[in-house]
C-alpha cells in the first residue's frame, strides 16, 4: 500500500536543515569561563517546523502538492481492485486473459512508482528552498535567546544526529525560542485544523 508522499517529505526534513543551525556561535574564552556553566538542549530541526512561519509553510508545501498525492491514492486504489478482480476471477479467465491483466497492473504500478518518486523529488525540493531559509532565521533567534538567558552551550537534541543521551526537560529552550521566532517573524499562527480522519 502507498504511504502518503507529504508524511515521506516531512520525514525528509532533517536533510533539508541539517547543514543549518549546525555552526556554534563563537564565544570569547573570557565568556565562557564566567561563572558556572549553564547548558540548554533543543531538537533544533523540530523547532524550525514548528514555528508558525514553519508551520504555514508545509502546509502550503501540502496544499501544494495535494492534487499529485491524490492521484497516487487514486492509482493505488485502481491497483488494488485490479489485483483482488484478477484473484477472484483467476480461475474463470483463460491464461492469455489472466496473462493480460497481470501485466496492465505490473504497468500501473511502475506508473505509481514513477509518480511517487517524482513527487518525493520535487517536494524535497520545495522543503529544502523553504525550510532551508528559514532555519537561519531560527538560528540567529535562538543563539540570541541562548546569549540573553546566558546559556554557555547549546545542544540540538534532535533525531538525526542526537548529541546527548539525557536532558531534563528544564534545560529544553524550544518553546521560548519558537515563541521569540514568532514575534520576531510577526506570522500568525496557522489556523487550528480538524482532526483527520
Amino acid at each position: 500500500m502507498l504511504k502518503n508522499p507529504i508524511n515521506v517529505l516531512v520525514l525528509t526534513l532533517g536533510l533539508a536543515l541539517s547543514a543549518a543551525g549546525q555552526t556554534p556561535a563563537a564565544q570569547s574564552p573570557a565568556a565562557e569561563s564566567a561563572g558556572p556553566m549553564k547548558i540548554a538542549v533543543i531538537p533544533f530541526q523540530a523547532v524550525v517546523a514548528q514555528t508558525n512561519e514553519g508551520q504555514r509553510d508545509l502546509a502550503n508545501i501540502e496544499k501544494k502538492f495535494q492534487p499529485r498525492t491524490d492521484q497516487l491514492k487514486a492509482l493505488n486504489s485502481e491497483i488494488e481492485g485490479l489485483e483482488k478482480d484478477l484473484q477472484s476471477q483467476a480461475d474463470k479467465l483463460t491464461g492469455a486473459d489472466r496473462a493480460s491483466r497481470a501485466k496492465t497492473i505490473d504497468e500501473k504500478k511502475k506508473r505509481l512508482q514513477h509518480l511517487a518518486e517524482e513527487l518525493r523529488n520535487d517536494g524535497n525540493g520545495e522543503l529544502k528552498q523553504v525550510l532551508g531559509d528559514l532555519a537561519p532565521k531560527v538560528y540567529d533567534v535562538m543563539v540570541s535567546y541562548a546569549k540573553q538567558q546566558r546559556y554557555t552551550v547549546v545542544f540540538d537534541a534532535g533525531q538525526e544526529q542526537p548529541l546527548l543521551l539525557y536532558a531534563s526537560e528544564s534545560v529544553n529552550i524550544s518553546k521560548p525560542v519558537i515563541d521569540a521566532y514568532n514575534t520576531k517573524s510577526g506570522v500568525p499562527a496557522p489556523p487550528a485544523s480538524a482532526p483527520k480522519q
